[in-house]
């Protein structure tokens, strides 16, 4: 089995996602993938009971892909063996009445993590210029002052918006939150692939909206939109990982490898210590329970 080493998949320069494989074969089979990540996640958990003790750092894990691209089933897989009590997932679908109330940012900025805990966004704030980019008549809807026509959603709208984002991400980094994204590039021939399983499989037909296929013929304007928006808002302290994804469990053991590497470098993030008057007296607790 090849190493996995974030570096591979971090983007520290503009990229073209044409360039980039959405195959990392690993040329292993299926069963050698899963029980390499049964370890990975083992130990993964084993870190997030730390993180819990430790209580200075929250953790915010942002899955960005197209339809089909695995993000459901990568975050069942990859967060199986974490304890309940410290982690939350937030799928955000389109924004509620209320939600439209507020700026852009609340609902995502109210949904992160606490110290000691996990968030996972299952589609992310980026939705907020991937798919409002792709479909501008929806920011009409969000009634921002001084916007009242698409005309006005221009290139500057969009770096605004890029600015507002690495502005937010910079805050809550400086605060304690550690910050993961992560792109599943998926290829158009994969998608088509995995599209026409929904319509096969009974048991998978749920999953079918004829919305997937409108949105599937607007595929080169939404790479497009990946690309400016990795480009603009990859940066140190909240980078982006571009993740081969047209092999499921090869994608799944990529993200929990980089999670594991990076959490690791936290040295100082360990349990934390007994008080000294509490330790010395360890003994004589020792000597009640046993004497009941």
């Amino acid at each position: 089995m090849k190493k996995i080493r974030s570096k591979d998949y971090k983007i520290d320069t503009s990229i073209n996602l044409n360039d980039r494989d959405t195959l990392d074969d690993f040329k292993e089979s299926d069963k050698k993938l899963k029980n390499e990540l049964e370890e990975v996640r083992e130990k993964l958990g084993e870190l997030q009971d730390t993180i819990y003790a430790h209580g200075k750092y929250g953790v915010l894990i942002c899955i960005q892909g197209t339809d089909t691209a695995g993000k459901d089933s990568l975050i069942r897989e990859v967060f199986k063996d974490f304890n309940t009590r410290g982690i939350v997932v937030h799928s955000f679908k389109v924004p509620t009445e209320l939600e439209l109330k507020h700026d852009f940012l609340w609902r995502h900025y109210i949904a992160l993590p606490a110290r000691g805990k996990f968030s996972v966004f299952n589609r992310t704030h980026y939705e907020n210029v991937l798919v409002t980019r792709v479909h501008p008549e929806y920011i009409m809807n969000e009634n921002i002052p001084g916007i009242d026509s698409v005309d006005k959603v221009d290139d500057a709208f969009w770096q605004m918006r890029f600015d507002q984002i690495n502005a937010f991400e910079k805050h809550i980094a400086q605060n304690g939150t550690i910050i993961f994204k992560f792109f599943l590039h998926l290829s158009k021939g994969e998608q088509k692939n995995r599209l026409l399983r929904r319509l096969e499989l009974k048991q998978k037909n749920w999953k079918f909206s004829p919305g997937d296929l409108k949105e599937r013929k607007l595929w080169d304007e939404y790479q497009v939109c990946y690309q400016e928006a990795i480009n603009n808002t990859s940066r140190e302290h909240a980078p982006w990982y571009v993740i081969p994804a047209d092999r499921k469990d090869g994608a799944r053991l990529i993200v929990a490898n980089i999670l594991l590497e990076e959490l690791r470098k936290y040295k100082e993030i360990d349990e934390p210590e007994l008080d000294d008057e509490i330790k010395a007296r360890l003994d004589e607790f020792k000597r009640q329970l046993e004497s009941e």
